[in-house]
This record gives structure tokens, C-alpha cells and sequence, in this order.
């Protein structure tokens, strides 16, 4: 006990001694290893080790002080901060190697009082699974400190907190002995201030973020361009649809010759042309209603044969109203008609505008352009003039960084000769502790296989009786009847065979009742098959009347079209004065500055193009060609001083 309390006792001394602000751990170590040249080379190492341990993870042991000064040692004097720190280290780091007897004596030379109500701290459960445990991962692996820290010292908690028990039971009998003892004398405490606990420290204060700007509410609206794409959608799509019915009707009559006998009311609807040419239709193809062209399945001809009858109902109740004397709606769709044209007419004036509005902000954005070319060209001669300066302040900048870092490679060169002889002395030390812990290994190592042949003879042993009682002969062979009943009183008891039989009379009902199934089914599907049928007859008779009656619609629009006359309107012809206003301001101020705009520059021919490109390249290297000589020439005279 005295002899390891004299050792702590000088680990606690020379802790006390380091700074880490002025001194390094490895010459510090040297300095304790070369003054501790009187102590037995035991001690000697045992208090190196100790003291290399302190250093080497004194943020680990520092983590864990401060929280006890902070919580539990408000009243412990910090003089005893060294002691703490290597109570701490020996319980995380040497508590397994040491053995729990060889820690019960050096936890006997210190205080009792300080060291139980350390370790209690310490091996607390709490602590050790919560904050301990995080803090020590901000500075190593969790998974590092959880297998070889935390999971140790939970492991030998128990042990620990007996030996705290034990040892603050022996300090108050032995206070309770004195106190009889000296029953004469009746010291009294002195009135002294109690001191003030230590403050927590302040947090840190959270950085305050900078308030993201808000979503604008664009980003959930939908756009313009995507609503006209829409309606150009609808519109091409109608007209497709359009173009198909007029091919359905006039199927291949451009590819049939008329007979000289045939009356000319059969060709009303060609176009007139000579007879032999053959007139270009859309790609098309027409299917007779007894030639389905597409394989439509179950619930779509269900629900187009669905929609046609709707449409019938529909028909039939509006005869029945005129019958009963209701009113006719031809004047309002005419009507309606009128009204829609004219909302095309504006539809379409304001389709112009906007192409006229996007074609006047080109014009725009090329004088903006143009204004910005003369700007950029005055900012570069700037530039230049500011680079030329620039070039020359760094030429005579590297000249003094050259200088400082030779006279920092001399001083550099003369500290490398100091470190190798510390070095070597060093590791003379090293090698004398490595030569003492081979001894110890090799002992250990004897003991260990010692221990593990005499666990190999004893599962020697194990095996052998093992085999023996295998070796034993069993009986096998178990007889059964299958005819005979169990007898185990339960109700429907039967024998294995009855088993069976009722098996199989239940699989030949299943069969049976599978089979009449099946008949239901294939008989239900010929029944809707014909019911199909029923109805493809009928689409395609509702088709032909749609396609006739878009056909005349067709000749409507197209007679309408003809006669319809070319609306012009007032802000299209207003925009178009405009963009001609920008297009003249353009040309004339593009004449001085002979900056073409973007489309004359894609009329250009490729040969003024490569001309242009060749002389900017021959410019840029005479620019750079005078920037190095602008650089050589400020740098010279600095040269020329620096060799004299």
C-alpha cells in the first residue's frame, strides 16, 4: 500500500507541474523519466505509464473532473484536481490489468473521504450511460468508447460501489470511536464563510438564422404558356378528328376512276382537277363496321354502347317535349354561334398581340444590349489599367515571401538536431519498460497453457463417455395398425383407413361441384359474348350516323370560313408601329458601333466569322504579351537589389 501510494504521490506532484500552454508531453516526459533515475526501475516505469496515460487523455479525464467540481465537489478543495485525475484514469484504463485487489489498496492510501465520494460520482449509472458517454464521443468513436470504456467500467460498477460502502463504513466507526474516547475535550468549528458554489457556465448563445424568404405564389399557380398549350392541344386535337371524318367519308374516291356513264352529282364533293391525277389524302385508313379496326375490350364497347343509348333517351325526350308543344332552340344556337365566333376573332387578336409584344421585347432587349457592349468596353480598359498595378504589388510580395522562408528553413533545421537527441533517449527508456513487460507476457503466456491443457483433458474425458453412451444399443421399430381405433374416448374417433376412405368420397364431391361450376360459367360467358355482339352492331351503326352528320358540319365551317372576312385589330397594329420605331433605333445606332444584332450575325457568312475570331485571339496574346513585359520590368530592379 505504501509503496503504490508513494508513486501516486509523484504522479500527482509532477501533474501539478505541467502547463500545457508552454510545455510538449514528450519532453515533459523525458524531463520525469531522467529525474526519476534514483527510484527502482518498477517504479520508475509504473509512474511514467501512469503519467503518459494523464496526458495522453487529459480531455477525457478533464470532461469528467469539472462535472464533478460542478455537481458533487463543491466543497473539495481544487488542490486535489490531480488526485481526481488519476483516480479517473486508473478506473477507466488500468482498473483490468491492475486487479481489483491491487486498486483496493492504492484507493486505501489516499483520503478515503475524497476518493469514495469521487468513485461514487464516477461509477454512477446514471452518468456513465448518459452524459459521460456523449461527451467522450465528441472526442473519440461512440463505438470505440462504448466496447472498451463504458462497458469495462459497468462491469466492474458493482465491485466498486461495495468497496465505496465498505470503506466510508469503516471512516464513520472509526470518527464514532474517537468521539467516545475523547469525551474531555469538545472542539468546536470556527465561524468561517462558507464558500460560494461554483457557477455553472453560461450556454453559449444559438446563432440566430437568417429568415428564409417566402415561397411566391407563382410556384403553385400554373402558368399562362401551359394553358395556351392546352387550348393549341384541344384545337389541334378537334381538327385531327376533323380531318379523320372527311377521310372516312371520301374513302379512296381519288383512287377510283369515274365511268363516262356515271352522273356528275357523285363528284360534288371532289375537288376539280384532271381526272388521271390522283389527290394526296391524309394517311388514314377506314374499317367497315363489320371490320373492327381496333380490339376494343369488354367495358369499353359497354360504355360507348352506354353513351349512345343516353344520347338516344336524350333525343326521344326532347321529340316528346316538342311534340308537347315546347320551344325550339335554333335561334339561340345561332345565336351562340355568332357569339363564339367572335370570342375566336378576340382569341386570336390577342394571340397576335402577345406574338407582336414577345417580338417588341426582342427589339428591346437588343438596344438594352447594345447600351450594355459600351459599358463592358469601358470597364475593361479599366481593368487592364488595374491588373498591370495589381502584377507588379505581387512580384515584390513574393520577393519578401522568399526571404522569410529561407530564414525560417535555417531555424527549422536547428530544431530537428535537438529533437533527435531527445529521441534517442527516449527510446533507450522504451526499450528497457519493453523488455520488463516481455517477462511478465512470457509468465503469463506459461500459466495460460497450463490452464488450457488441463481444460483439453477434461473435454477428452467428456467426449469419451459421450461416445459410450451412443454406443448403446435402442430399439427402433415401432408396430402400428392402421384398421385399429386409438381409443382416446374423443366423439368421430376413427381408425387411419376409415381416414382415407372419407377423403377420397370427399375429393370425388369437390370434383363434381368444380365441374357444374365450370358449366355455369362457360355458359354465362357465351351468353355476354352474344350480348357484345348485340352491341358492336349497334356502335357501328350510331358511327356511321355520327360520321355523316360531321360531315355536313364540316361543309358549314369551311363555307363559313370562306366568306368570313380578315379581322384586324386595333393593338396589333399598334404593336406593329412600335417594333418598327425599335427596328430603325436599332439599325442606326448598330451603324456606329458595328455591333450586328443576333440574327444579322447568324445571316453573316462563315468567313467573316472566322476573320472576326482570328484577330480577337491575335489581341488577347498581344495583351498578355505586354502584361509579362509590364511584370519582367517591375521586378528587375528588385532582382538587381537583391544581388547587390
Amino acid at each position: 500500500m505504501a509503496y503504490y501510494g508513494k508513486c501516486i504521490d509523484i504522479v500527482i506532484e509532477q501533474l501539478d507541474k505541467f502547463k500545457p500552454e508552454k510545455d510538449s508531453p514528450d519532453q515533459f516526459l523525458e524531463a520525469v523519466s531522467s529525474s526519476l533515475q534514483a527510484l527502482s526501475p518498477l517504479k520508475q516505469a509504473f509512474v511514467v505509464e501512469v503519467l503518459s496515460g494523464c496526458l495522453e487523455y487529459r480531455k477525457l479525464l478533464t470532461i469528467v473532473v469539472d462535472a464533478f467540481y460542478v455537481r458533487d465537489g463543491r466543497l473539495c478543495l481544487w488542490a486535489d484536481y490531480s488526485l481526481f485525475q488519476v483516480l479517473c484514469y486508473l478506473a477507466t484504463f488500468q482498473l483490468d490489468e491492475l486487479g481489483f485487489q491491487l486498486f483496493c489498496s492504492i484507493i486505501r492510501s489516499r483520503p478515503i473521504h475524497k476518493t469514495c465520494k469521487f468513485l461514487r460520482f464516477f461509477f454512477n449509472p446514471l452518468n456513465l450511460g448518459s452524459w459521460i458517454k456523449d461527451e467522450w464521443s465528441l472526442v473519440y468513436e461512440t463505438t470505440h468508447v462504448k466496447e472498451n470504456w463504458i462497458d469495462p467500467l459497468m462491469r466492474w460498477q458493482p465491485e466498486v460501489l461495495e468497496l465505496v460502502d465498505q470503506l466510508e463504513g469503516v471512516s464513520a466507526s472509526q470518527t464514532t470511536v474517537s468521539k467516545t474516547k475523547a469525551k474531555v475535550t469538545e472542539p468546536k468549528e470556527f465561524n468561517l464563510t462558507m464558500p460560494r458554489p461554483r457557477a455553472i457556465p453560461a450556454p453559449e448563445p444559438v446563432p440566430t438564422m437568417a429568415q428564409p424568404r417566402q415561397v411566391p405564389r407563382s410556384t403553385f399557380q400554373e402558368p399562362k404558356e401551359k394553358q395556351h398549350l392546352q387550348m393549341i392541344k384541344r384545337h389541334n386535337r378537334l381538327k385531327a378528328e376533323e380531318l379523320l371524318l372527311r377521310a372516312n367519308i371520301e374513302e379512296l374516291r381519288c383512287a377510283m376512276p369515274r365511268t363516262h356513264g356515271e352522273p356528275l352529282e357523285q363528284d360534288s364533293k371532289k375537288k376539280q382537277g384532271p381526272p388521271a391525277r390522283i389527290r394526296k389524302t391524309p394517311r388514314l385508313t377506314f374499317y367497315r363496321p363489320d371490320h373492327i379496326p381496333v380490339k376494343l375490350n369488354t367495358a369499353a364497347i359497354l360504355r360507348e354502347g352506354a353513351l349512345y343509348q343516353r344520347q338516344v333517351e336524350k333525343e326521344l325526350q326532347r321529340v316528346d317535349k316538342l311534340v308537347d308543344g315546347a320551344g325550339d332552340f335554333s335561334e339561340f344556337l345561332e345565336w351562340q354561334k355568332k357569339m363564339q365566333a367572335k370570342d375566336r376573332e378576340e382569341q386570336l387578336a390577342a394571340g397576335e398581340c402577345r406574338r407582336l409584344q414577345g417580338k417588341l421585347s426582342h427589339e428591346e432587349a437588343i438596344l438594352a444590349r447594345q447600351t450594355l457592349v459600351q459599358e463592358n468596353k469601358q470597364k475593361a480598359d479599366r481593368k487592364k489599367e488595374e491588373t498591370a498595378e495589381l502584377m507588379l504589388q505581387c512580384a515584390q510580395r513574393r520577393l519578401k515571401e522568399a526571404r522569410s522562408m529561407k530564414e525560417l528553413v535555417e531555424q527549422v533545421t536547428e530544431a530537428q538536431k535537438n529533437v533527435k537527441v531527445a529521441q534517442m533517449k527516449l527510446m533507450k527508456g522504451r526499450r528497457q519498460i519493453v523488455q520488463e513487460v516481455m517477462e511478465e507476457s512470457r509468465e503469463m503466456l506459461q500459466r495460460n497453457a497450463e490452464a488450457a491443457r488441463e481444460e483439453q483433458r477434461r473435454r477428452c474425458e467428456l467426449i469419451s463417455q459421450l461416445r459410450a453412451l451412443e454406443t448403446q444399443p435402442t430399439r427402433k421399430g415401432k408396430l402400428v395398425d392402421l384398421t385399429q381405433i386409438p381409443g382416446y374416448g374423443v366423439e368421430g374417433e376413427m381408425s387411419v383407413v376409415e381416414l382415407r376412405e372419407r377423403l377420397a368420397l370427399l375429393r370425388e364431391t369437390q370434383q363434381r361441384e368444380e365441374e357444374e361450376k365450370r358449366d355455369q360459367i362457360i355458359q354465362g360467358k357465351r351468353a355476354k359474348s352474344q350480348e357484345l355482339l348485340n352491341t358492336v352492331e349497334r356502335l357501328s351503326l350510331c358511327r356511321k350516323a355520327m360520321g355523316r352528320t360531321a360531315a355536313m358540319r364540316w361543309e358549314q365551317k369551311k363555307a363559313q370560313a370562306a366568306t368570313g372576312a380578315p379581322y384586324q385589330d386595333e393593338r396589333v397594329l399598334e404593336l406593329q408601329r412600335r417594333i418598327e420605331e425599335r427596328a430603325v433605333e436599332r439599325r442606326r445606332r448598330a451603324a456606329p458601333l458595328h455591333v450586328p444584332a443576333p440574327r444579322t450575325v447568324r445571316r453573316a457568312s462563315r468567313a467573316q466569322q472566322e476573320a472576326q475570331h482570328w484577330l480577337e485571339l491575335e489581341r488577347s496574346r498581344e495583351r498578355r504579351l505586354r502584361a509579362l513585359q509590364r511584370a519582367d520590368s517591375a521586378i528587375a530592379p528588385a532582382r538587381r537589389l537583391e544581388a547587390a
